[in-house]
């Protein structure tokens, strides 16, 4: 028969197992069918890079590398490779090169203060950039920005049909004063490519979350749910089998800070 001192000593051990078990918040969180929306909060990684630029591989490796995984914090880690145009008259033309993101990064050297902008670059939520193969600093900023405030932004569907994709997403808890700028991309979860001349030539390159299109929304002005429909570019449709996803994020300006974004797969 248990003494009173056992019945203590029971209640004691109950309650300190009790008090080191995760809540059921955190539990749901760490769930591995989740959805990109049901975590905390995201961050976005942009990498800029070239299949023309020898320092570049090492960069599309870490962007590799951490794209899709969370950070300590609980952060969703969405990348998006955007690969420049400058590069292209040095000797190979890269196939998923778009003067588009030149102009993007463009923006950001302006944001900035740059002299010039590089290539292997990146950017984590338009407010810290550095050479994109640098691991460390790209740590230092995630752990940043994991304590920075955001608007709530979900994507709540997509679907791909007849040339064109169409989804509704929800925004809430938006600024008072500032227009934020929102922007959808859509992306190839993973591309290869032969480098056959210039600084790469003879090498196999994989990129993730490549971006095929990047498209400009308009100002996002009101909270609840809207839907969109956006063309599909003949790039997108060109390698069926990659996987895909839709990013979609609120900036405030152009080139200025990333204060939402969700990803879904479509």
């Amino acid at each position: 028969m248990l003494n009173q001192y056992h019945l203590v000593l029971i209640r004691s051990l109950t309650m300190a197992m009790l008090a080191i078990l995760p809540s059921p918040e955190v539990l749901s969180q760490a769930g591995p069918t989740q959805s990109a929306a049901a975590y905390p909060s995201a961050v976005l990684v942009e990498l800029f890079t070239s299949e023309g630029c020898s320092d570049c591989p090492p960069a599309d490796e870490l962007l590799r590398q951490v794209n899709g995984h969370k950070t300590a914090s609980g952060q969703l880690i969405v990348g998006i490779s955007e690969h420049v145009s400058y590069w292209n008259g040095l000797g190979w033309k890269d196939p998923f090169s778009a003067d588009l993101y030149t102009s993007r990064q463009n923006d950001y050297g302006t944001h900035f203060g740059l002299g010039s902008v590089y290539t292997p670059q990146m950017v984590v939520n338009g407010r810290e950039q550095f050479v994109g193969s640098d691991s460390r600093a790209l740590q230092a900023a995630l752990v940043t920005e994991s304590q920075r405030k955001r608007i709530s932004l979900r994507i709540d569907s997509g679907q791909i049909k007849d040339n064109s994709v169409t989804f509704t997403y929800t925004a809430s808890d938006l600024p008072p004063k500032g227009a934020l700028q929102l922007v959808a991309v859509l992306v190839d979860d993973m591309d290869q490519s032969s480098v056959l001349r210039g600084e790469n030539s003879g090498r196999k390159l994989t990129h993730v979350a490549v971006a095929r299109a990047f498209a400009p929304l308009g100002v996002l002005r009101e909270a609840g749910q809207h839907s969109t429909t956006l063309p599909l570019p003949p790039s997108f449709l060109s390698n069926p089998s990659a996987g895909h996803h839709l990013v979609l994020f609120a900036q405030q300006g152009s080139g200025g800070p990333i204060v939402g974004i969700d990803t879904k797969p479509i």
